[in-house]
């Protein structure tokens, strides 16, 4: 598994807003040249991010972006699934009937296992701890 690299913009831009903190607004042509993000991908990412609640945007000339929430509220699994949807390592995983193996499958305990210690994780580790 490996997410896009839309998450990965996605996160890096969050931990740049995060690192300026809730009281400064960040423009996106800031943010894209010090994450190194194409600017109009970036637009689609905040876009989406704006639409999950974790930003607030503003046009204009004081506009920017910044976070909807304190750093320590927003987790890394919140930014990926903003952005790649849920996680799911195997369509069998949180899918009762999607494989005829289900009812004696040795790996799907191992599927599952796996996806709830990422899930866990990602859940766990907010943007302050990061910074």
């Amino acid at each position: 598994m490996q997410i896009t690299r839309q998450a990965d913009y996605a996160v890096r831009a969050v931990l740049h807003l995060a690192r300026v903190g809730n009281t400064e607004r960040s423009a996106t042509s800031t943010i894209a040249k010090e994450q190194n993000i194409p600017p109009s991908f970036l637009a689609k990412i905040i876009s989406q991010l704006s639409i999950a609640g974790l930003l607030h945007t503003s046009r204009g000339a004081r506009g920017g972006v910044t976070l909807a929430r304190e750093a320590k509220d927003i987790t890394l699994l919140e930014v990926v699934e903003a952005i790649d949807g849920p996680i799911q390592l195997n369509e069998c995983v949180g899918n009762t009937g999607a494989c005829t193996f289900e009812d004696n499958c040795p790996i799907k305990p191992v599927w599952c296992d796996a996806q709830d210690e990422l899930v866990g994780r990602l859940k766990s580790t907010n943007f302050a701890q990061m910074l």
